[in-house]
């Protein structure tokens, strides 16, 4: 209630209480008196002091009174007002602190922070209008970025809806007209909808908002095949997505030819460097001088030895399935039924729910082949299903059934109108498998297209609490003094992370996936990588592959850990090694030490580690913690993949080094000696 008063009329009220309250003391005590004495005659006499010493005290709490409000109340009233001025309205004359020169350093300090908030709102309003500038400059540069930048870019709303696009997405999507009058109609108008739904689910269902999707997705004209990254908005997707789109159709055409020029060019050699090697071979001792013919022998064994060495080259780099990209089952599916449908051809499909490890785009042109050629008994059916330690394409029909002859001459044709040169055989030289025709269980006849590695797609799992264990004698003195005043940018690494059938080493559990990337110089090598499956000599759990999606029967013909192993140490000899939750991985593979007798004596940095000494022991530390400050992607079908999660720690690393010479640690030394001081174990949730 007094609250609502003003400060001058509750300072008013104190002291007329404070009045009151003297002429009640004053009463009171004459009238204590006057009883006690018990003479009525001077009665009067107390009366007249009682009137005088009220009126002395009135007098006296009144100019109290008013001292107090002149010099206190009315000058803090005036400073308030003055104050909220120059809060809420914009007044910059400076205050008068004589106003209140009696209330001590209280004025003063009134105007000086009148004059900061002053200063504060002027350098405010000039930083907004000089970021309103920059931020118009940068809006009319991104908007420059997005209309050349040769990636489409598409966003659009939760219901699919198109709300923003770039010059290259209307390209790509070869219906430029139609997308400029087209916002807020269905993405789904130009491109094929059964794989973007299905990769909006998957990433809907992994609750993460830094997940993104990879996918192969088709226009619904002219069935250009689209490489395709999906990345979600908002919580659960609730704001939409981005979609980025490449258009791989003229590229990969392009490889078709360069690759089919390279075999040409081998096959135009094999025959002459033969016939020569031939011809030298049965030429008679007296043909040419001995000098001459010395030499012309040695130079067709050179030529020979060249041919063998380039087609050797080439027969292992096309049979190396690890360089091989990633594609769903589901998008293959959906991309031959798109492209078999514009040449009017119907396509069937069942798919079980994997991630094929092939050039998408090579075997969905092989499959559109094969179609074409099986037109006349259409509709088709495509399955693709899970088989050993790959997966099976199974193309049938109902009808006659296609002779390995017939097939062969099949094989022979041109991939594609765009490779004339290129035959579809070159298709499966290149994945190191073959095609040949069968019949089902059910009697239909069928082409058979088995793909070498496969694995089970399965949405990203909650994370898997680790026990971290640290040892850190893995970074003693002893093995790292050589290297201690070695820039970190200097040093070559090895960065590697492992699967496995569980989490307890020294309870049986196994590796079965084990890969690693190098660093050279500050630079990921992308040519240098070690990624294999792992016989672990054990069954898999159930829980373990809803984790990796590695199950028993594709690491049936794996090699096994130690002979892994071996070749890891190998690989990683010189370097130093690094990996996420280093005693980890380091147990598996300490483990087979004295049966291989060998020892990883190679100094080791732990990126939880290193992510402590840069933000703080009280941060999480899970690998996609730290790639999420550090702004890294990992694909949703990279995640939980040896190689996936190798390539992510390897680029939080790099990322981490410049963070780590900010701070004045620029060597190995001066690193791991900041490191020990984050001993205490670290909650690592990865």
């Amino acid at each position: 209630m007094l609250t609502r008063l003003s400060l001058r009329l509750r300072v008013f009220l104190i002291f007329a209480g404070l009045a009151a309250a003297i002429l009640l003391a004053t009463a009171g005590g004459l009238w204590l008196g006057y009883s006690r004495l018990g003479q009525p005659g001077i009665g009067q006499g107390f009366v007249q002091a009682g009137v005088l010493a009220g009126f002395a005290a009135l007098g006296l709490v009144a100019g109290v009174w008013y001292l107090f409000d002149l010099n206190v109340a009315r000058p803090i009233e005036t400073l308030a007002g003055a104050l909220r001025a120059r809060a809420h309205s914009d007044v910059t004359a400076e205050m008068d602190a004589a106003i209140a020169r009696y209330l001590g350093d209280l004025a003063p300090a009134a105007q000086a922070a009148a004059q900061s908030l002053a200063e504060t709102r002027s350098a405010l309003a000039e930083a907004v209008a000089r970021e309103t500038l920059r931020l118009g400059s940068e809006k009319a540069r991104l908007e420059a970025l997005l209309s050349d930048v040769p990636v489409g870019v598409i966003l659009c709303s939760a219901d699919h809806a198109l709300v923003f696009y770039n010059g290259p997405a209307a390209d790509i999507l070869g219906t430029s007209r139609g997308l400029e009058a087209g916002l807020d109609r269905k993405l789904f108008d130009y491109l094929h909808a059964a794989p973007l739904r299905l990769a909006h689910e998957r990433l809907a269902a992994t609750g993460d908002p830094d997940a993104v999707s990879d996918l192969l997705c088709t226009t619904t004209t002219g069935a250009r095949v689209l490489s395709a990254r999906m990345r979600l908005l908002g919580d659960g997707g609730t704001q939409g997505y981005v979609l980025t789109l490449r258009d791989i159709t003229g590229e990969m055409a392009a490889d078709a030819r360069r690759e089919a020029m390279l075999e040409a060019a081998l096959d135009s050699l094999r025959r002459p460097a033969a016939a020569l090697a031939t011809l030298v071979g049965v030429m008679p001792e007296d043909a040419l001088p001995a000098p001459m013919q010395g030499a012309l022998k040695e130079e067709v064994a050179r030529l020979s030895q060249a041919v063998t060495r380039f087609g050797a080259a080439r027969d292992e780099a096309l049979s190396e399935t690890g360089a091989l990209p990633q594609t769903r089952a589901f998008d293959q599916a959906q991309g031959l039924v798109a492209r078999a449908a514009a040449q009017g051809i119907t396509v069937t499909t069942e798919t079980a729910d994997l991630i094929l490890r092939c050039n998408g785009y090579e075997i969905l042109t092989l499959l559109e082949h094969l179609a074409r050629q099986l037109a006349d008994r259409a509709p088709l059916h495509l399955t693709i299903e899970e088989e050993d330690t790959g997966a099976a394409i199974r193309l049938s029909w109902t009808g006659a059934r296609v002779g390995v002859g017939e097939l062969d001459r099949w094989l022979a044709l041109p991939l594609a109108p765009e490779a004339p040169d290129r035959p579809a055989r070159a298709v499966l030289a290149a994945h190191a498998t073959e095609l040949w025709p069968e019949a089902l269980a059910d009697g239909r006849p069928a082409l058979c297209l088995p793909i070498r590695q496969a694995r089970r797609a399965v949405a990203r799992p909650k994370p898997v609490a680790r026990k971290v264990v640290y040892d850190f004698d893995l970074l003693s003195p002893a093995r790292t003094d050589r290297l201690a005043e070695a820039r970190l940018d200097r040093l070559t690494y090895v960065v590697f992370d492992s699967e496995t059938t569980g989490l307890n080493p020294r309870q049986g559990d196994e590796i079965v996936q084990l890969a690693a990337v190098r660093i050279v110089n500050g630079r990921r090598v992308e040519g240098e990588v070690f990624d294999t499956l792992v016989n672990p000599g054990r069954p898999i759990p159930a829980v373990s592959t809803e984790v990796h999606g590695i199950t028993d029967a594709m690491v049936a013909d794996a090699p096994g850990v130690p002979e892994v192993v071996r070749r890891f140490h190998k690989f990683a000899e010189g370097a130093v090694l690094i990996a996420h939750n280093a005693p980890f991985d380091m147990e598996f593979l300490r483990r087979v030490e004295g049966q291989l007798g060998l020892t990883f004596d190679m100094p080791v940095l732990d990126t939880v580690l290193l992510s402590a000494v840069v933000y703080g022991q009280s941060e999480v530390h899970s690998l996609d913690a730290l790639s999420h400050r550090l702004g890294i992607t990992i694909p949703e079908e990279a995640r939980h993949t040896a190689l996936g999660d190798a390539v992510a720690t390897a680029d939080a690393f790099l990322k981490l080094m410049p963070m780590l010479a900010g701070r004045g640690l620029e060597t190995f030394g001066a690193v791991l000696t900041e490191v020990r001081k984050h001993g205490r174990l670290l909650k690592d949730l990865n």
